[in-house]
């Protein structure tokens, strides 16, 4: 399996067919009709979850060494924080913001929530004071707003100092485009 954001060394050419694919909408025939994250996980999103499956990795063989001792029940806890582990791992690869034919999904940790194309009215990027990687402390930045009918905002989507995007400006402004892109198409239909 081909791993394209492991490798620096990739053309602008090899990514612009991904660039583009990523701002069509699925409505479209070439693009199939499923979620789809307009934007690849940064680097620093990926490098908690590789940390993540790495201590897994350590509490399963803590867990296998703890069984030949003959400790059965400390290794099936062993197994349970393991697993738990792994889903939280993979749970935060999936933290962003999705878009498809039914709308907007926006993925937290332990929630999602789903704002049709019909209730968006509008979505754009404004320049305030961001959560640097969502901690507490705020830097001045960029993030994603989505204003719905009849209702509150929803909650901010993407920022410019998140774990998706904090280095890379020209992802977020990428990411911002395709989403508005999203959102104009799919609210015209």
């Amino acid at each position: 399996m081909p791993l394209p954001f492991l490798t620096a060394d990739r053309d602008v050419e090899e990514l612009a067919p991904a660039t583009a694919a990523a701002v069509t909408p699925a409505g479209y025939d070439d693009a199939p009709a499923r979620w789809q994250r307009p934007y690849r996980p940064g680097p620093w999103r990926v490098g908690v979850t590789a940390l993540l499956l790495l201590l897994a990795s350590y509490v399963l063989f803590a867990s296998m060494i703890i069984a030949v001792a003959g400790a059965l029940p400390v290794a099936g806890v062993c197994v349970a924080v393991a697993v738990l582990v792994i889903v939280a791992a993979v749970r935060l690869v999936r933290v962003g913001v999705w878009v498809g034919e039914g709308g907007l999904r926006h993925v937290r940790l332990l929630s999602a929530k789903t704002v049709p194309w019909a209730d968006v009215t509008a979505v754009r990027t404004v320049r305030q004071s961001v959560r640097w990687l969502g901690l507490p402390r705020t830097v001045q930045g960029r993030m994603v707003v989505v204003e719905r009918a009849g209702g509150a905002p929803l909650a901010t989507l993407v920022t410019s100092h998140g774990a998706d995007f904090l280095g890379r400006p020209q992802a977020f402004d990428m990411a911002c485009d395709a989403v508005e892109g999203w959102a104009a198409d799919f609210r015209r239909a």
